[in-house]
Protein backbone atom coordinates (compact mmCIF):
# COMPACT_ATOMS: atom_id res chain seq x y z
CA UNK A 1 0.00 0.00 0.00
CA UNK A 2 2.75 2.44 0.97
CA UNK A 3 4.78 1.49 -2.11
CA UNK A 4 1.74 2.11 -4.32
CA UNK A 5 1.39 5.57 -2.81
CA UNK A 6 5.06 6.31 -3.42
CA UNK A 7 4.68 5.10 -7.01
CA UNK A 8 1.57 7.23 -7.53
CA UNK A 9 3.22 10.34 -6.09
CA UNK A 10 6.36 9.78 -8.14
CA UNK A 11 4.29 9.34 -11.32
CA UNK A 12 2.34 12.54 -10.62
CA UNK A 13 5.55 14.46 -10.00
CA UNK A 14 7.01 12.97 -13.15
CA UNK A 15 4.03 14.20 -15.12
CA UNK A 16 4.63 17.65 -13.66
CA UNK A 17 8.34 17.57 -14.45
CA UNK A 18 7.69 16.36 -17.97
CA UNK A 19 5.46 19.41 -18.25
CA UNK A 20 8.30 21.48 -16.75
CA UNK A 21 10.52 20.12 -19.48
CA UNK A 22 8.09 20.34 -22.41
CA UNK A 23 6.29 23.64 -21.81
CA UNK A 24 9.44 25.82 -21.54
CA UNK A 25 10.93 23.96 -24.50
CA UNK A 26 7.80 24.71 -26.51
CA UNK A 27 8.37 28.43 -26.13
CA UNK A 28 12.18 28.24 -26.17
CA UNK A 29 12.59 27.80 -29.96
CA UNK A 30 9.96 30.49 -30.46
CA UNK A 31 11.62 33.04 -28.16
CA UNK A 32 15.11 32.39 -29.53
CA UNK A 33 13.76 33.24 -32.97
CA UNK A 34 11.52 36.26 -32.24
CA UNK A 35 14.02 37.84 -29.82
CA UNK A 36 17.55 38.91 -30.64
CA UNK A 37 20.41 37.04 -28.99
CA UNK A 38 20.97 40.01 -26.64
CA UNK A 39 17.32 40.18 -25.54
CA UNK A 40 17.07 36.43 -25.10
CA UNK A 41 20.14 36.72 -22.89
CA UNK A 42 18.33 39.36 -20.82
CA UNK A 43 15.30 37.08 -20.34
CA UNK A 44 17.35 34.15 -19.10
CA UNK A 45 19.75 36.27 -17.08
CA UNK A 46 16.86 37.82 -15.15
CA UNK A 47 15.39 34.33 -14.64
CA UNK A 48 18.68 33.19 -13.11
CA UNK A 49 18.59 36.14 -10.71
CA UNK A 50 15.01 35.20 -9.80
CA UNK A 51 16.39 31.82 -8.75
CA UNK A 52 18.11 33.61 -5.87
CA UNK A 53 14.91 35.43 -4.97
CA UNK A 54 12.94 32.18 -5.06
CA UNK A 55 15.39 30.47 -2.71
CA UNK A 56 15.22 33.33 -0.21
CA UNK A 57 11.41 33.13 -0.20
CA UNK A 58 11.28 29.34 -0.09
CA UNK A 59 13.95 29.30 2.65
CA UNK A 60 14.02 25.51 2.72
CA UNK A 61 10.33 25.20 3.68
CA UNK A 62 9.77 22.72 0.84
CA UNK A 63 11.79 20.26 2.95
CA UNK A 64 11.36 21.37 6.58
CA UNK A 65 7.63 22.16 6.39
CA UNK A 66 6.97 19.01 4.35
CA UNK A 67 8.62 16.96 7.07
CA UNK A 68 6.61 18.77 9.80
CA UNK A 69 3.32 18.10 8.00
CA UNK A 70 4.24 14.43 7.48
CA UNK A 71 4.90 14.13 11.21
CA UNK A 72 1.60 15.91 12.03
CA UNK A 73 -0.26 12.97 10.50
CA UNK A 74 -3.98 13.70 10.15
CA UNK A 75 -4.13 16.48 12.74
CA UNK A 76 -5.74 19.26 10.68
CA UNK A 77 -5.29 21.84 13.42
CA UNK A 78 -1.51 21.38 13.55
CA UNK A 79 -1.31 21.27 9.74
CA UNK A 80 -3.24 24.56 9.59
CA UNK A 81 -0.85 26.14 12.09
CA UNK A 82 2.24 24.98 10.19
CA UNK A 83 0.85 26.23 6.87
CA UNK A 84 -0.22 29.61 8.25
CA UNK A 85 3.12 30.29 9.94
CA UNK A 86 5.06 29.29 6.81
CA UNK A 87 2.98 31.63 4.63
CA UNK A 88 3.60 34.58 6.96
CA UNK A 89 7.27 33.67 7.11
CA UNK A 90 7.44 33.67 3.32
CA UNK A 91 5.81 37.10 3.13
CA UNK A 92 8.49 38.51 5.43
CA UNK A 93 11.18 36.81 3.38
CA UNK A 94 9.65 38.26 0.20
CA UNK A 95 10.35 41.75 1.54
CA UNK A 96 13.95 40.74 2.21
CA UNK A 97 14.36 39.26 -1.27
CA UNK A 98 12.93 42.44 -2.82
CA UNK A 99 15.59 44.50 -1.02
CA UNK A 100 18.29 42.15 -2.33
CA UNK A 101 16.88 42.45 -5.85
CA UNK A 102 16.91 46.25 -5.70
CA UNK A 103 20.58 46.15 -4.66
CA UNK A 104 21.35 43.81 -7.57
CA UNK A 105 19.51 46.14 -9.94
CA UNK A 106 21.61 49.11 -8.84
CA UNK A 107 24.97 47.39 -9.37
CA UNK A 108 24.44 44.86 -12.20
CA UNK A 109 24.30 46.65 -15.59
CA UNK A 110 22.07 44.13 -17.38
CA UNK A 111 19.45 44.50 -14.62
CA UNK A 112 19.87 48.27 -14.37
CA UNK A 113 19.16 48.57 -18.08
CA UNK A 114 16.01 46.43 -17.76
CA UNK A 115 14.47 47.59 -14.47
CA UNK A 116 10.80 47.20 -15.48
CA UNK A 117 11.35 43.66 -16.79
CA UNK A 118 13.30 42.74 -13.65
CA UNK A 119 10.67 44.03 -11.21
CA UNK A 120 7.76 42.49 -13.11
CA UNK A 121 9.63 39.18 -13.09
CA UNK A 122 9.74 39.31 -9.29
CA UNK A 123 5.93 39.31 -8.93
CA UNK A 124 5.41 35.64 -9.96
CA UNK A 125 8.17 34.68 -7.51
CA UNK A 126 6.31 36.46 -4.71
CA UNK A 127 3.00 34.86 -5.72
CA UNK A 128 4.59 31.42 -5.33
CA UNK A 129 4.25 32.06 -1.58
CA UNK A 130 0.58 31.12 -1.89
CA UNK A 131 1.04 27.94 -3.96
CA UNK A 132 2.02 26.00 -0.76
CA UNK A 133 3.64 23.01 -2.48
CA UNK A 134 5.07 21.92 0.89
CA UNK A 135 1.51 21.39 2.17
CA UNK A 136 0.51 19.02 -0.63
CA UNK A 137 3.83 17.17 -0.50
CA UNK A 138 3.36 16.68 3.24
CA UNK A 139 -0.14 15.19 2.89
CA UNK A 140 1.10 13.27 -0.18
CA UNK A 141 -1.37 14.71 -2.68
CA UNK A 142 1.13 15.35 -5.46
CA UNK A 143 -1.62 15.41 -8.09
CA UNK A 144 -2.70 18.87 -6.88
CA UNK A 145 0.82 20.22 -7.42
CA UNK A 146 0.93 18.64 -10.86
CA UNK A 147 -2.44 19.97 -12.01
CA UNK A 148 -1.78 23.51 -10.79
CA UNK A 149 1.61 23.61 -12.51
CA UNK A 150 0.27 22.35 -15.82
CA UNK A 151 -2.59 24.84 -15.75
CA UNK A 152 -0.32 27.71 -14.72
CA UNK A 153 2.36 27.09 -17.33
CA UNK A 154 -0.08 26.14 -20.11
CA UNK A 155 -1.76 29.52 -19.73
CA UNK A 156 1.51 31.48 -19.85
CA UNK A 157 2.83 29.32 -22.73
CA UNK A 158 -0.27 29.79 -24.88
CA UNK A 159 -0.38 33.52 -24.19
CA UNK A 160 3.32 33.82 -25.07
CA UNK A 161 2.60 32.69 -28.63
CA UNK A 162 -0.29 35.14 -28.83
CA UNK A 163 1.29 38.25 -27.38
CA UNK A 164 5.10 38.02 -27.64
CA UNK A 165 6.10 38.85 -31.21
CA UNK A 166 9.45 40.60 -30.80
CA UNK A 167 11.76 42.66 -28.58
CA UNK A 168 9.03 45.25 -28.07
CA UNK A 169 6.91 42.69 -26.23
CA UNK A 170 9.58 41.79 -23.67
CA UNK A 171 7.51 42.99 -20.69
CA UNK A 172 4.67 40.68 -21.69
CA UNK A 173 6.71 37.63 -20.65
CA UNK A 174 6.53 38.25 -16.86
CA UNK A 175 3.00 39.66 -17.14
CA UNK A 176 1.82 36.39 -18.67
CA UNK A 177 3.56 34.47 -15.87
CA UNK A 178 1.64 36.59 -13.34
CA UNK A 179 -1.68 35.68 -14.96
CA UNK A 180 -0.81 31.97 -14.87
CA UNK A 181 0.19 32.16 -11.20
CA UNK A 182 -3.04 33.85 -10.16
CA UNK A 183 -5.12 31.12 -11.80
CA UNK A 184 -2.98 28.44 -10.13
CA UNK A 185 -3.42 30.06 -6.70
CA UNK A 186 -7.21 29.96 -7.09
CA UNK A 187 -7.07 26.24 -7.96
CA UNK A 188 -4.78 25.45 -5.02
CA UNK A 189 -6.91 27.19 -2.40
CA UNK A 190 -10.04 25.54 -3.73
CA UNK A 191 -8.38 22.20 -2.87
CA UNK A 192 -7.35 23.44 0.59
CA UNK A 193 -10.97 24.40 1.27
CA UNK A 194 -12.19 20.95 0.14
CA UNK A 195 -9.74 19.27 2.51
CA UNK A 196 -11.19 21.21 5.43
CA UNK A 197 -7.90 22.79 6.47
CA UNK A 198 -8.27 26.10 8.28
CA UNK A 199 -5.23 28.30 8.55
CA UNK A 200 -4.20 29.70 11.90
CA UNK A 201 -1.40 32.12 12.61
CA UNK A 202 0.89 32.13 15.59
CA UNK A 203 2.86 34.90 17.19
CA UNK A 204 5.92 36.49 15.64
CA UNK A 205 7.93 34.12 17.80
CA UNK A 206 6.18 31.12 16.19
CA UNK A 207 6.83 32.52 12.71
CA UNK A 208 10.45 33.18 13.58
CA UNK A 209 10.78 29.60 14.89
CA UNK A 210 9.44 28.22 11.61
CA UNK A 211 12.05 30.28 9.73
CA UNK A 212 14.81 29.23 12.14
CA UNK A 213 13.87 25.54 11.75
CA UNK A 214 14.36 25.88 7.99
CA UNK A 215 17.66 27.72 8.20
CA UNK A 216 19.94 24.75 7.50
CA UNK A 217 17.73 23.69 4.59
CA UNK A 218 17.96 27.26 3.26
CA UNK A 219 21.75 27.35 3.56
CA UNK A 220 21.94 24.13 1.59
CA UNK A 221 19.57 25.40 -1.11
CA UNK A 222 21.29 28.78 -1.31
CA UNK A 223 24.70 27.16 -1.50
CA UNK A 224 23.64 24.79 -4.27
CA UNK A 225 22.49 27.80 -6.29
CA UNK A 226 26.15 28.74 -6.70
CA UNK A 227 26.42 25.87 -9.16
CA UNK A 228 24.08 27.63 -11.55
CA UNK A 229 22.84 31.11 -10.80
CA UNK A 230 26.15 32.46 -9.45
CA UNK A 231 27.93 31.36 -12.61
CA UNK A 232 25.30 33.12 -14.71
CA UNK A 233 25.50 36.24 -12.53
CA UNK A 234 29.26 36.51 -13.09
CA UNK A 235 28.96 35.69 -16.79
CA UNK A 236 26.55 38.62 -17.11
CA UNK A 237 29.03 40.96 -15.43
CA UNK A 238 32.31 39.81 -17.03
CA UNK A 239 31.49 38.40 -20.47
CA UNK A 240 29.73 39.57 -23.61
CA UNK A 241 25.97 39.55 -24.14
CA UNK A 242 26.43 36.76 -26.71
CA UNK A 243 28.20 34.58 -24.14
CA UNK A 244 25.46 35.41 -21.62
CA UNK A 245 22.89 34.07 -24.10
CA UNK A 246 24.97 30.93 -24.78
CA UNK A 247 25.50 30.18 -21.09
CA UNK A 248 21.85 30.93 -20.26
CA UNK A 249 20.62 28.55 -22.96
CA UNK A 250 23.05 25.85 -21.79
CA UNK A 251 21.80 26.26 -18.22
CA UNK A 252 18.20 26.09 -19.38
CA UNK A 253 18.89 22.80 -21.17
CA UNK A 254 20.78 21.47 -18.12
CA UNK A 255 17.94 22.59 -15.85
CA UNK A 256 15.39 20.83 -18.05
CA UNK A 257 17.38 17.60 -17.79
CA UNK A 258 17.81 17.90 -14.03
CA UNK A 259 14.10 18.62 -13.71
CA UNK A 260 13.60 14.99 -14.70
CA UNK A 261 15.51 13.96 -11.56
CA UNK A 262 13.38 16.04 -9.21
CA UNK A 263 10.17 13.93 -9.18
CA UNK A 264 12.18 10.86 -8.23
CA UNK A 265 13.70 12.70 -5.25
CA UNK A 266 10.44 14.34 -4.19
CA UNK A 267 8.41 11.18 -4.70
CA UNK A 268 10.53 9.02 -2.40
CA UNK A 269 11.34 11.70 0.20
CA UNK A 270 8.17 11.27 2.34
CA UNK A 271 8.58 7.47 2.17
CA UNK A 272 12.24 7.66 3.20
CA UNK A 273 11.31 9.92 6.13
CA UNK A 274 8.90 7.24 7.37
CA UNK A 275 10.65 3.98 6.46
CA UNK A 276 14.38 4.74 5.96
CA UNK A 277 14.74 1.87 3.49
CA UNK A 278 18.01 2.21 1.62
CA UNK A 279 16.96 -0.66 -0.64
CA UNK A 280 14.55 1.79 -2.29
CA UNK A 281 17.49 4.03 -3.21
CA UNK A 282 19.40 1.09 -4.68
CA UNK A 283 16.43 0.22 -6.89
CA UNK A 284 16.17 3.79 -8.12
CA UNK A 285 19.89 3.89 -8.98
CA UNK A 286 19.69 0.61 -10.91
CA UNK A 287 16.68 1.74 -12.90
CA UNK A 288 17.58 5.33 -13.75
CA UNK A 289 21.39 5.55 -14.07
CA UNK A 290 21.39 3.56 -17.35
CA UNK A 291 18.80 6.03 -18.67
CA UNK A 292 21.07 8.93 -17.65
CA UNK A 293 24.03 7.40 -19.53
CA UNK A 294 21.95 6.82 -22.66
CA UNK A 295 20.76 10.43 -22.56
CA UNK A 296 24.37 11.68 -22.25
CA UNK A 297 25.40 9.56 -25.25
CA UNK A 298 22.60 11.12 -27.31
CA UNK A 299 23.80 14.62 -26.33
CA UNK A 300 27.40 13.73 -27.22
CA UNK A 301 26.45 12.46 -30.67
CA UNK A 302 23.64 14.84 -31.60
CA UNK A 303 24.39 18.13 -29.81
CA UNK A 304 24.16 20.24 -32.98
CA UNK A 305 20.80 18.88 -34.20
CA UNK A 306 19.43 19.31 -30.67
CA UNK A 307 20.61 22.93 -30.54
CA UNK A 308 19.23 23.63 -34.01
CA UNK A 309 15.78 22.47 -32.92
CA UNK A 310 15.90 24.37 -29.62
CA UNK A 311 17.64 27.60 -30.55
CA UNK A 312 18.05 27.72 -34.31
CA UNK A 313 21.18 28.28 -36.38
CA UNK A 314 22.31 31.22 -34.19
CA UNK A 315 23.23 28.83 -31.36
CA UNK A 316 24.94 25.94 -33.24
CA UNK A 317 28.46 27.12 -32.37
CA UNK A 318 27.80 26.52 -28.64
CA UNK A 319 27.52 22.74 -29.11
CA UNK A 320 30.94 22.36 -27.43
CA UNK A 321 29.47 23.86 -24.25
CA UNK A 322 26.66 21.30 -24.05
CA UNK A 323 29.18 18.46 -24.40
CA UNK A 324 31.38 19.89 -21.64
CA UNK A 325 28.42 19.83 -19.25
CA UNK A 326 27.83 16.06 -19.68
CA UNK A 327 29.73 15.22 -16.42
CA UNK A 328 27.33 17.52 -14.55
CA UNK A 329 24.38 15.56 -15.94
CA UNK A 330 25.93 12.25 -14.84
CA UNK A 331 27.04 13.26 -11.34
CA UNK A 332 24.05 15.41 -10.41
CA UNK A 333 21.46 12.62 -10.38
CA UNK A 334 23.07 10.49 -7.62
CA UNK A 335 24.29 13.65 -5.85
CA UNK A 336 20.71 14.95 -5.60
CA UNK A 337 19.38 11.52 -4.64
CA UNK A 338 21.91 11.04 -1.84
CA UNK A 339 21.10 14.48 -0.41
CA UNK A 340 17.70 15.18 1.13
CA UNK A 341 15.95 11.90 0.15
CA UNK A 342 18.73 9.91 1.86
CA UNK A 343 20.75 11.94 4.37
CA UNK A 344 17.86 14.33 5.04
CA UNK A 345 15.52 11.42 5.71
CA UNK A 346 17.71 10.20 8.60
CA UNK A 347 17.83 13.73 10.06
CA UNK A 348 21.38 14.42 8.91
CA UNK A 349 20.45 17.96 7.94
CA UNK A 350 23.76 19.40 9.13
CA UNK A 351 25.78 16.86 7.15
CA UNK A 352 23.72 17.38 4.00
CA UNK A 353 24.15 21.11 4.28
CA UNK A 354 27.87 20.74 4.97
CA UNK A 355 28.40 18.81 1.73
CA UNK A 356 26.67 21.55 -0.25
CA UNK A 357 28.42 24.43 1.51
CA UNK A 358 31.89 22.89 1.19
CA UNK A 359 31.32 22.17 -2.49
CA UNK A 360 30.05 25.70 -3.00
CA UNK A 361 33.17 27.13 -1.39
CA UNK A 362 35.25 25.10 -3.84
CA UNK A 363 33.11 26.44 -6.68
CA UNK A 364 33.42 30.06 -5.57
CA UNK A 365 37.17 29.77 -5.01
CA UNK A 366 37.48 28.22 -8.46
CA UNK A 367 35.58 31.10 -10.04
CA UNK A 368 37.76 33.64 -8.23
CA UNK A 369 40.93 31.89 -9.42
CA UNK A 370 39.64 31.90 -13.01
CA UNK A 371 39.00 35.63 -12.77
CA UNK A 372 42.39 36.39 -11.21
CA UNK A 373 44.38 34.45 -13.83
CA UNK A 374 42.33 35.83 -16.73
CA UNK A 375 40.81 32.46 -17.67
CA UNK A 376 37.17 33.20 -16.91
CA UNK A 377 35.76 31.54 -20.03
CA UNK A 378 32.68 29.43 -20.69
CA UNK A 379 34.87 26.35 -21.25
CA UNK A 380 36.60 26.67 -17.87
CA UNK A 381 33.37 27.48 -16.03
CA UNK A 382 31.76 24.32 -17.48
CA UNK A 383 34.78 22.19 -16.47
CA UNK A 384 34.73 23.66 -12.96
CA UNK A 385 31.00 22.95 -12.72
CA UNK A 386 31.56 19.27 -13.50
CA UNK A 387 34.38 18.99 -10.96
CA UNK A 388 32.39 20.52 -8.13
CA UNK A 389 29.40 18.27 -8.87
CA UNK A 390 31.72 15.26 -8.47
CA UNK A 391 32.94 16.61 -5.12
CA UNK A 392 29.33 16.97 -3.96
CA UNK A 393 28.59 13.37 -4.91
CA UNK A 394 31.63 11.86 -3.19
CA UNK A 395 31.18 13.90 0.00
CA UNK A 396 27.59 12.69 0.33
CA UNK A 397 28.67 9.11 -0.27
CA UNK A 398 31.14 9.53 2.61
CA UNK A 399 28.36 10.48 5.04
CA UNK A 400 26.04 7.75 3.78
CA UNK A 401 28.74 5.18 4.51
CA UNK A 402 29.39 6.75 7.92
CA UNK A 403 25.71 6.56 8.97
CA UNK A 404 24.66 3.44 7.10
CA UNK A 405 23.61 1.78 10.36
CA UNK A 406 20.68 4.22 10.58
CA UNK A 407 18.97 2.76 7.49
CA UNK A 408 16.73 -0.27 7.52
Amino acid sequence: MRMNKVTKNTIMLYIMNIAQLILPLVTLPYLTRVLTVDNYGVVNYVKSIMTYMQIIIEFGFILSATKDIVKAGNDKKIIGEITGNVILGKILLSLLSLIVLIIFTIFVPILKNNVAFTMLSFIPIFLSTFLIDFFFRGIEKMEVITIRYIVMKSISTLLTFLFVRGNGDLLMIPILDIIGNVVAILLVWKEVYKLGIKLSFGTMKDIWNSIADSFLYFISSMASTAFGALNTLLVGILLSSKEVAYWSLAMQILGAIQALYTPINNGIYPEMVKERKFSLIIKVIKIFMPVVFIGCLIILLFSKPILFVIGGIKYLEMSYLIKLLIPVIIFSFPAMLFGWPVLGAIDKVKETTTTTVVTTIVQVVGLIVLMLVGEFTLVNIALLRGGTEFILLTSRLYFINKFKFMFK
